[in-house]
């Protein structure tokens, strides 16, 4: 007769063997599980494309864009493919701000207590940018912008990046290929059936253009479209009343800033219209456009008078075509704002080391000529 030890020898045997059997089981799963974690780990970082907006080589000239202008959002590879700026990486992901060689800020959405703006410091090599196209009377002072800046970017020709509507050379073979001037307009002649037009949202009574309308209209027939006017158009609207009218009203909101000159110069310029202009003095205007494609408010004594030869020009057709012999050697380039600004930006940045800021922003900007 077996004893009780003997007896229980059989059945620690059997859990000495499920225990090894359990052990290595469970080994083996943990390992697994290892095996296919890091697997996938691995199989992540291959399948996850590198952002468009990372800087891809060592070498690319990073330019974060710390707002969307106006909320203006747009192909952060543009550089490359529409203006052939190679080398850049524009991004918007504000992590990459300490390897950014350049800020790009947009006046208009500034904070007027600037609490939007970088909080970090600024690294030694990074550059910030100013930018900002309004009028000098219709933007706002923010205090403690004076000497925050290294670059500018504006319309003024003495900005440190000028960037505005001009007239360019036609290609070459373009030199006086057009067949007659009623080739011109983007309309047949005989098809614009209103003599003078203006489209304009901003209306302050204390503005010059607002005080010259309203003595020019009592002697002639004015169109007008636009907010003020409650008269609000789409862009196809906007295009299709220029180009009906034979005059266009390029009243600017303002006479005494330097280069203050729109696309409500450019615009009618495009679309076939003769531009009538209130602005920078005549000389201004004729640094960037020939004298004979528009007509100046100065050249006249009163309002009366512009009328008066408006309605005579209206009825000679040979003299207004006149206007457009500018045609035959230019083009007009517009700029695609905001995608064309930010890889001027960085054609800028890519091509300077040098050290750089900008003192009395307030004053070069504000002050009046």
């Amino acid at each position: 007769m077996l004893s009780s030890a003997d007896q229980d020898k059989p059945t620690r045997s059997r859990n000495l063997v499920l225990l090894f059997i359990s052990v290595t089981v469970n080994l083996f799963l943990l390992y697994s599980m290892y095996s296919w974690k890091l697997n996938c780990r691995e199989q992540k970082v291959i399948d996850d494309p590198v952002k468009p907006t990372s800087p891809l080589e060592e070498k690319d000239t990073i330019i974060l864009l710390w707002f969307w202008p106006f909320g203006r959002q747009f192909d952060l590879t543009s550089c490359s493919t529409v203006f052939n700026i190679q080398g850049c990486s524009l991004t918007g992901d504000r992590k990459l701000y300490s390897k950014a060689h350049a800020v790009l800020i947009h006046h208009r959405d500034i904070a007027s207590n600037m609490s939007n703006l970088p909080k970090q410091p600024r690294p030694v090599f990074q550059k910030w940018i100013w930018m900002h196209f309004e009028s000098p009377r219709n933007t706002k002072k923010i205090p403690g912008l004076e000497n925050l800046f290294n670059v500018t970017m504006n319309y003024r020709r003495d900005a440190d990046i000028t960037v505005r509507e001009q007239m360019v050379l036609r290609p070459r073979g373009d030199f006086g290929n057009s067949p007659s001037t009623e080739s011109f307009f983007s309309v047949p002649l005989k098809e614009k059936d209103k003599l003078v037009c203006w489209i304009v949202s901003n209306w302050n009574s204390n503005h010059d253009r607002v005080k010259y309308y309203e003595e020019f209209k009592k002697f002639i027939k004015v169109d007008t479209y636009g907010r003020a006017f409650h008269k609000v158009i789409n862009q196809t609207e906007y295009n299709k009343i220029i180009r009906e009218c034979k005059f266009y009203l390029s009243f600017e909101n303002t006479k005494n800033y330097p280069d203050y000159i729109t696309e409500k110069l450019f615009n009618p310029l495009t679309l076939g219209t003769v531009p009538v202009v209130l602005g920078p003095p005549r000389y201004t205007y004729e640094q960037f456009v020939p004298g004979f494609s528009f007509i100046h408010v100065d050249d006249f004594e009163s309002p009366k008078a512009l009328a008066e030869y408006l309605l005579l020009l209206g009825k000679n057709e040979e003299k207004y075509k006149e206007f457009f012999r500018w045609q035959q050697t230019y083009e007009v380039k517009h700029v695609d704002f905001p995608k064309e600004h930010a890889c001027l930006a960085c054609k800028y940045i890519r091509e300077r080391n040098n050290y750089q800021v900008f003192k009395n922003l307030n004053k070069w900007y504000w002050e009046e000529v």
